[in-house]
């Protein structure tokens, strides 16, 4: 079906007027390739598959890209920009912080419905940010860096004037994007008629969590497995081999993290590891092969960490917590690190569903915890599929903390990054 091409908002201008003509156009191609970028991703969507899907040649939309790599970006900094005049509207209607936070976090979702009901372009989801290269790659990480100040701007008014409790800003605030940033998975989900009603639930968790008047809680530490030292001599072939394979793995996902799949070189990862390319490609056929891999290796160790929770913790809420901030240790230590979500959609579909149906067992095990909160009284009664949605994306933006703050202790760091959901779960005593 082709997609209708959207027409500027052009004033009393004329629809003959060809620089309207060129915008209107301008409007749709971007539009069309965000919605595809965020189905797709953007290595398994080619220009033919958006020229097609409007009807255009592909050789049109070189009047307005100059390639893919071009396409992306513009379509990230209309994304940027749109959120940042968001926020200047939000500013010019409230005052107070909470109400700031909260009108951005609703807009979110009401953009989102705008476009998927045909009254507004479709907005890029931010998450090939890594793929770009150069001047790109700098002016949209300027650009969401502004946005992420002006927001951790808002938790620091609100600490100030007393709406909101005492917090680590920048983890908060980090927590909080994360969470939205990551709607864009689920929200497909959810009947159209119910996504406001989404967004106010999301939202509840949001704000309790983080509003004043309520005395922060002291959970219990990490219980850490013990491991006990050995030597390279005491493993036979197998494991040796199994060792090496896992080196490989948790390299490839720190160069996937950062760098995205596309900016992903296997020969750069092969040189890192000081290994010959013969030796790699012994354990690794392709690029492809090596992500799959990374993925299944962090499902792995997550479901590990699931299955050792209720080991190490009482209530559902204990579980649940314990649960993200062992989870967030590894990401940010040396047992790391774990794969961003991010780059899902390079695997060839069957790959990406084999993903998928593990990551959906493991978000089925997280919200059993809840579940169990709910029944033990020590989480509130919520829509637990809300808050699971919320804190997995908190849990997937949590690896790159140490690049927006300074870290000394990285399970007092996990306390501060999740207490805004584990604080807006919890029941309220004024309740």
């Amino acid at each position: 079906m082709k997609a209708d091409i959207l027409v500027a908002n052009s004033g009393s201008a004329s629809p003959f007027n060809r620089s309207v003509q060129h915008d209107a156009k301008r409007i749709a191609i971007l539009s069309q390739a965000a919605r595809l970028f965020n189905y797709k991703g953007s290595r398994a969507t080619t220009l033919h598959d958006i020229a097609d899907s409007l009807g255009l040649t592909k050789t049109s939309l070189y009047y307005y890209v100059k390639n893919k790599e071009d396409l992306i970006y513009q379509c990230y900094m209309g994304a940027l920009e749109l959120h940042h005049r968001d926020l200047d509207e939000i500013e010019k209607r409230h005052a107070g912080a909470m109400e700031r936070i909260s009108g951005y976090f609703l807009q979110h979702f009401e953009n989102w419905l705008a476009a998927q009901e045909g009254r507004a372009p479709h907005i890029a989801a931010l998450l090939e940010i890594a793929a770009l290269k150069g001047t790109q790659r700098k002016h949209v990480e300027a650009s969401y860096i502004g946005l992420f100040k002006r927001l951790r701007e808002y938790i620091r008014q609100g600490v100030a004037e007393g709406s909101i409790g005492a917090c680590e800003p920048t983890s908060t605030t980090r927590a909080i994007v994360g969470s939205v940033d990551w709607t864009f998975s689920w929200l497909h989900s959810i009947p159209r008629e119910k996504v406001r009603t989404t967004a106010n639930e999301a939202l509840d968790i949001i704000t309790n969590g983080i509003c004043a008047g309520e005395a922060p809680h002291s959970p219990a530490k990490l219980c850490h497995e013990s491991k006990e030292s050995v030597h390279p001599e005491d493993f036979n072939r197998v494991e040796k081999n199994r060792l090496k394979q896992e080196a490989f793995f948790k390299t490839g996902t720190r160069f996937f993290n950062t760098q995205g799949f596309t900016g992903t070189s296997l020969d750069e990862i092969a040189e890192h590891l000081n290994v010959s390319k013969g030796a790699f490609y012994h354990h690794i056929k392709n690029k492809e092969d090596l992500l799959f891999h990374c993925y299944n290796l962090s499902l792995d160790i997550i479901e590990g960490i699931h299955a050792q929770s209720p080991q190490f913790a009482g209530t559902g809420l204990e579980k649940a917590e314990m649960t993200c901030r062992r989870v967030f240790y590894v990401q940010n230590s040396e047992e790391g690190p774990l794969i961003r979500y991010n780059t899902i959609t390079a695997l060839p579909m069957e790959r990406r569903r084999q993903i998928l149906k593990r990551t959906d067992k493991n978000n089925e095990n997280f919200g059993a915890f809840l579940n169990e909160g709910i029944k033990d009284g020590s989480v509130r009664p919520i829509n637990t599929l809300i808050a699971q949605h919320l804190i997995t994306g908190a849990r997937n933006a949590a690896m790159d903390i140490k690049r927006w703050r300074s870290v000394d202790s990285i399970e007092d760091a996990a306390i501060d990054y999740f207490d805004v959901f584990f604080s807006g779960l919890r029941p309220r005593k004024n309740s």
